[in-house]
């Protein structure tokens, strides 16, 4: 972390300043040290430039780091040498991409795959995760200056209420134990008029839910080792791959490849065979591994947004099922 960002930070229990203990500064940079609340009596340690502010024993999100970690490049652009990641992040958030005077939180990053679009707009972004996806996104994105990576609870997030100008989770909410409820955390971040941006799977409708064959399979794999499971959907991808390519090439549908547990994105993005099968692989854990997976509707996203008096509020099916958009009274 940067010296100068330590006024982002606040204690996650009781909203306390902190004050930089036992530090490690080169050039501003803060490899390690203390996040010291003087009213708590507590401290919180900044491991590898990044402040840790959860329990580390106790992280229902630890297959995200794994999964995060490993693929840490995976659905980077650069990587790619598609604008998937930067299409995806400004069309969701329909924000501009001169942001330069505000202050932008993203709940949930991942590897950084949207973070690094987040700072190109010259916003000071402030990035957390829960796991330690944490050492992902700052392997790829810390050498920004204008950005703070932290390792926190959606639940208990560590910054002064009411300071954001906007904020963004993609990907985020179904996969914590209240989606609601980390709706309802990410507003308090958010000053008046400030926007808010969030996104969900989305609860299929009638029959069609019972054809979403991961959740007959999660009661068994969500309970697996990180290791074990991932070396299951590499052996599991790399074998019905023939056979979800020929369904493909046959019916130009890619219903077969997902009823097996097959993450499959051809005919969605034009990435090479090698390409799809490592989305795929990174994908098919990312839909068993989680502890877990609260789908939404459109009227459920509606309602958090009009339960909190949000005005312009837009929700819809998007990228990744239901997004939406509202503005803080």
């Amino acid at each position: 972390m940067n010296s100068d960002h330590l006024k982002f930070l606040r204690c996650p229990k009781c909203k306390g300043e902190f004050k930089l203990v036992e530090a490690k500064i080169t050039e501003r940079r803060v490899e390690s040290g203390k996040l010291n609340c003087h009213i708590c009596i507590k401290d919180y340690p900044i491991v590898r430039f990044i402040p840790r502010l959860v329990n580390s024993m106790d992280n229902y999100a630890d297959d995200f780091g794994f999964q995060w970690n490993l693929h840490f490049r995976t659905q980077y652009d650069s990587y790619s040498g598609l604008n998937i990641s930067e299409d995806r992040f400004f069309r969701e958030s329909g924000w501009g991409r001169d942001l330069k005077s505000e202050l932008l939180l993203e709940a949930g990053s991942g590897s950084g795959r949207f973070t690094e679009h987040a700072v190109s707009t010259g916003a000071l972004v402030v990035s957390f995760d829960y796991s330690n996806a944490v050492e992902a996104n700052y392997r790829n994105n810390g050498h920004y200056e204008n950005l703070l990576i932290v390792q926190a609870s959606i639940f208990e997030m560590p910054f002064p209420k009411e300071i954001f100008d906007k904020v963004i989770c993609i990907g985020v909410v179904q996969h914590t134990p209240d989606p609601k409820k980390a709706f309802e955390a990410l507003t308090t971040m958010l000053k008046s008029g400030g926007e808010l941006v969030v996104d969900a799977y989305e609860n299929l409708p009638g029959i069609k839910k019972y054809f979403e064959t991961k959740y007959w399979v999660r009661p068994i794999t969500k309970k697996l080792s990180n290791k074990t499971l991932y070396r299951f959907c590499v052996f599991w991808v790399n074998l019905l791959w023939p056979l979800c390519k020929l369904s493909y090439k046959i019916t130009g549908r890619r219903t077969l490849s997902w009823f097996l547990l097959v993450a499959d994105y051809r005919g969605v993005y034009p990435l090479s065979d090698e390409l799809l099968k490592e989305w795929s692989i990174l994908d098919t854990f990312d839909m068993l591994a989680p502890e877990y997976d609260y789908p939404q509707t459109i009227l459920s996203v509606r309602g958090w947004y009009d339960e909190l008096n949000y005005f312009d509020v837009d929700v819809k099916r998007g990228f990744n099922g239901i997004q939406g958009f509202g503005k803080k009274v």
